[in-house]
């Protein structure tokens, strides 16, 4: 540890930014630092190179404390990175689908499968499906099935068992109910310039997600 710890806080950092930046592979550590999920050199060396945590196998930042499996079943939108916050557990075995723009707090959790109450040998999987704009409070839970339409806003500690597809609204508690409708009108749709999926910008995107990913 004391020898990452050197590395990370060492000037050679900036010596290596300095010289990957020609190469195309890094962009996005030069074109997301307006994003609301910065990923810096620090962020992917650990996570794609020293492999901290697990979630190498993703295509977008995870932090070493969460936990993200079936990847390949997961699409996240533009600066939406499930688990980039601590302790996250994102499980993708049913599918996961997130649009762009979504926040996630840290201690959130996505799961799509559920184990069957009559053999947990078993699991029913069902896709979750998580709009543009939403934000998802910390430590909150959204369960297999559920739909969350664009700027849906899930209160911290809240458990959403049921479908919320209009979204423009804030939910909470347990399970969640409706507690706000938001105004449509003052509701902000902004687009952001690159477009990066995680680690790999927009025009790269699609022939990757033919090749690695089902969904």
């Amino acid at each position: 540890m004391n020898l990452l710890k050197f590395i990370i806080q060492n000037p050679i950092i900036s010596i290596v930014t300095k010289l990957i930046r020609p190469f195309p592979k890094f962009s996005f550590l030069f074109n997301t630092s307006f994003y609301q999920n910065q990923v810096n050199l620090k962020f992917w060396f650990f996570q794609k190179v020293l492999k901290i945590g697990g979630n190498h196998q993703a295509y977008w930042p995870v932090h070493p404390t969460s936990q993200v499996y079936d990847t390949e079943n997961i699409l996240v939108g533009v600066d939406s990175y499930p688990g980039i916050m601590k302790g996250c557990y994102i499980q993708g075995k049913g599918g996961i689908e997130i649009g762009d723009y979504t926040q996630i707090a840290p201690n959130v959790v996505i799961v799509s499968a559920n184990h069957d109450v009559y053999d947990s040998r078993k699991h029913i999987e069902a896709k979750v499906t998580i709009g543009k704009y939403c934000w998802l409070g910390a430590g909150c839970k959204i369960m297999p099935g559920v739909t969350l339409g664009d700027f849906t806003m899930v209160g911290a500690g809240a458990v959403v068992t049921k479908s919320f597809p209009e979204g423009h609204c804030i939910i909470g508690g347990v399970p969640a109910k409706q507690i706000k409708e938001l105004d449509k009108e003052k509701c902000i749709r902004y687009e952001l310039e690159p477009k990066f999926y995680g680690y790999i910008a927009a025009n790269k995107f699609e022939a990757y997600r033919k090749k690695y990913l089902k969904v």
